[in-house]
C-alpha cells in the first residue's frame, strides 16, 4: 500500500532529499520531468502497433512560474531531443520565475531561438497573449497541464482562470467529438485542484493521466477530486523510501500487491479441509426480503470459506434455497408473524455460533422491532467476529455508545452513505464532505473496523488508519452488490480467523476482501458492461480475480 501525504509533507520531503541526502533540488526536477516524459510517450504512442512518426507529433506544456512549471519545461526538452515538435507555454512572465524553474526555462529558450519552430517558447503574461495560444491547442496530440501542481489552495483567479477554462473546454469539446484528442496529462496534480482536499475548489482540469511524484496526495486519491486525475502514476524521482516511512499518515492505497500477499498468505495447503478455512454463519433473510439473504450466502460459498450456514425465518427459506448454490447449509429459525426473524431464535442461533468462525448479519432482516432486539442482542454478546449490514446496522442506529469490538471479535460494519448518517446520528439531509474524518472518528470511538461504501470505498480501522481502494466502478451500484460485499468480507474474515499458525489480521483480510470484490466488479464490467452487469456477475468473476492476482496458488502444480 501506498502512504497519502499532504502538499506540505510533500515539501518537507523535498527539502530533506535535498538537505540530508546531498541530493541537487535541480535533479529532482530532471527525474520528475524524465518521469512525466514517459508517461508523454506512452499517450503519443497508444494509437496501435504500427511505428508512430513521432516527428508529426505537436504538444503544448502549459506551464506556472514555480517548480511545476520548471518540470513542465523539463519534460518538454526531452520529448524534443526525441523529435516531438513542442510549444512551451510560460504563463506570466520569465523573469518572476525563480530557482530551478527558471533555469529550465532559460533553457528551453534558448533552445527555441534555434529550433526552427519544433521547439517553441511562448511567456504569456497577459489575457491577449494567452487567448493566441489557446486558439492553437485544438490541434495539438497532447497537452501537459504543468500549470500549479500541488500549491494551489484557493481557486483560480483571472488570466490563470481563463487557461483552466480553456483546457476545461478543449476537454468537452473532444468528448463532444468523441475523440481521444489531444489528450491531457496533468503534473503532479490536475491544476485547479487543492493537493490536500476531495471536493474541488474551483474550475479544474480533467487529466487522462496524472503523474504525481514519491506519494499519492489527498486529491490524487478521494473522490470526488480523484476524477480529475484520470490514470494514476505515482513515480519515484529519487527521495529516499525511509523520508516517505517516516512521515507520519494515517490515510493509505490499497495496491494490488496487498491483495496477492493476502491471497498467498492463505492458501489452500495440501491436506487443507473444510474447517481449516472457516465456517461462515450468515443471519439474514425475511418473508418479504429473500435475495439479499442468498446472495450473500452464495458469495461468502464462492469467495472461499469452507463452510457456510444460513439460518433464516422457516417461511423464507424454501424461496431462499431455491437461488442458493447447492453447498450452503439453510437452517430454519423461529420467525415472527410479519416472516422476520423472532427473538425466540436466540437459543437457535447461539448453537449455531457455537460451530462458525465468523457472523454476517443483516441483510434482508426486515425492520420489524423484535427482529432489531434480536440483533442488538446478538451484536453485545457473540464473542466472534461480526459483519453487520443493511438492516443489522438500522436496528444499531444510532449506534450504543457501549457497543464496541475486540481485537479477538471485530465488528466489522459495512454501510452505505445513507446507513452511516442514521449510525452517527445525522440528518439524512447531511452530506458527509469529509468521509476520512468520519469514518476515522466513528472507527477509533467505538473500536471497530468500518467499510464506507461508494466510489472510493473507505476502510477504517479502530487505530484511526483509513484504507482507500481504488477498485470498483459505478456498475457496482446496483441491488444486492452490498450484499454481495458482505458475504465475500465474511469469507475472508473466516479464512483469516480458522488459520491457527498466526493472530489474525482483521486489517488484511478486509483490504484483501475490497480490493478484490472490487476487481471482480472491474473484470464483470468488462464483460458484461456497467449498465447490465449485476451483483451475482461480481460473484462468478471472484474466481479470475483472485486466479489474475495469485494464479500459482490457485493452480494445482
Amino acid at each position: 500500500m501506498q502512504k497519502v501525504i499532504s502538499a506540505e509533507q510533500m515539501r518537507s520531503i523535498d527539502s530533506a532529499t535535498t538537505e540530508r541526502y546531498a541530493t541537487p533540488s535541480l535533479l529532482l526536477m530532471e527525474a520528475a520531468a524524465a518521469c512525466v516524459a514517459r508517461e508523454a510517450f506512452r499517450l503519443l504512442t497508444a494509437e496501435g502497433s504500427s511505428p508512430i512518426d513521432l516527428k508529426r507529433k505537436k504538444v503544448f506544456i502549459i506551464c506556472g512560474r514555480g517548480n511545476n512549471g520548471g518540470d513542465g519545461a523539463a519534460a518538454g526538452r526531452a520529448l524534443w531531443r526525441e523529435g516531438v515538435r513542442v510549444h512551451i507555454v510560460l504563463c506570466g512572465r520569465l523573469a518572476d520565475a525563480k530557482g530551478d524553474a527558471r533555469i529550465n526555462f532559460e533553457i528551453v529558450r534558448q533552445l527555441a531561438s534555434g529550433a526552427e519552430r519544433t521547439l517553441e517558447f511562448t511567456e504569456c503574461d497577459t489575457l491577449a497573449a494567452w487567448n493566441e495560444v489557446a486558439a492553437r491547442l485544438v490541434d495539438c496530440d497532447l497537452i501537459i497541464d504543468a500549470l500549479f501542481g500541488t500549491g494551489l489552495k484557493r481557486p483560480v483567479e483571472g488570466a490563470h482562470k481563463a487557461v483552466v477554462e480553456r483546457l476545461v473546454q478543449v476537454r468537452e469539446a473532444r468528448e463532444r467529438a468523441e475523440s481521444q484528442h489531444p489528450s491531457i496529462l496533468a503534473v503532479d496534480l490536475p491544476s485547479g485542484l487543492d493537493a490536500d482536499r476531495a471536493q474541488p475548489i474551483g474550475p479544474t482540469v480533467e487529466a487522462d493521466v496524472t503523474v504525481s511524484f514519491t506519494a499519492p496526495k489527498p486529491a490524487n486519491v478521494l473522490p470526488p477530486a480523484a476524477r480529475f486525475n484520470g490514470r494514476l502514476v505515482i513515480a519515484h524521482i529519487g527521495s529516499p523510501v525511509d523520508l516517505v516511512e517516516d512521515t507520519p499518515s494515517q490515510l493509505f492505497l490499497l495496491e494490488e500487491t496487498d491483495a496477492r500477499a493476502w491471497l498467498q498468505r492463505t492458501r489452500y495447503a495440501p491436506g487443507s479441509y473444510k474447517n481449516a478455512h472457516g465456517h461462515v454463519l450468515i443471519i439474514a433473510g425475511s418473508r418479504r426480503f429473500t435475495g439479499a439473504a442468498a446472495l450473500t450466502a452464495n458469495a461468502a460459498m464462492r469467495a472461499g470459506a469452507g463452510l457456510v450456514t444460513l439460518a433464516a425465518p422457516r417461511s423464507a427459506l424454501g424461496p431462499i434455497a431455491a437461488r442458493l448454490l447447492p453447498e450452503v447449509i439453510t437452517v430454519p429459525i423461529a420467525e415472527t408473524e410479519q416472516g422476520t426473524i423472532d427473538g425466540a431464535a436466540a437459543k437457535e442461533i447461539r448453537a449455531l455460533v457455537e460451530r462458525s468462525t465468523v457472523i454476517a448479519i443483516g441483510p434482508g432482516l426486515g425492520a420489524e422491532p423484535e427482529t432489531g432486539r434480536l440483533v442488538r442482542e446478538l451484536a453485545s454478546s457473540v464473542r466472534l467476529p461480526m459483519v453487520i449490514d443493511a438492516d443489522g446496522l438500522n436496528a444499531l442506529a444510532p449506534w450504543p455508545d457501549g457497543l464496541r469490538g475486540e481485537d479477538k471479535a471485530p465488528r466489522i460494519l459495512t454501510p452505505h452513505p445513507g446507513e452511516m448518517k442514521r449510525l452517527i446520528g445525522a440528518n439524512k439531509d447531511e452530506e458527509l464532505t469529509d468521509r476520512v474524518a468520519v469514518v476515522r472518528e466513528f472507527a477509533v470511538a467505538h473500536a471497530l473496523h468500518l467499510v464506507l461504501k461508494g466510489e472510493r470505498a473507505l476502510i477504517a480501522s479502530p487505530d484511526g488508519s483509513v484504507f482507500i481502494n481504488p477498485t470498483g466502478n459505478a456498475g457496482l451500484g446496483r441491488a444486492g452488490s452490498g450484499d454481495t460485499l458482505t458475504g465475500i468480507i465474511a469469507a475472508f474474515l473466516a479464512q483469516e480467523f480458522a488459520a491457527k499458525e498466526s493472530t489474525p489480521d482483521t486489517v488484511a483480510a478486509l483490504n484483501a476482501a475490497l480490493f478484490i470484490g472490487g476487481m471482480a466488479g472491474d473484470l464483470a464490467a468488462r464483460t458484461r458492461g456497467m449498465r447490465t452487469m449485476t451483483a451475482s456477475d461480481v460473484r462468478e468473476h471472484l474466481s479470475r480475480a483472485i486466479a489474475a492476482l495469485d494464479p500459482r496458488g490457485e493452480m494445482k502444480g
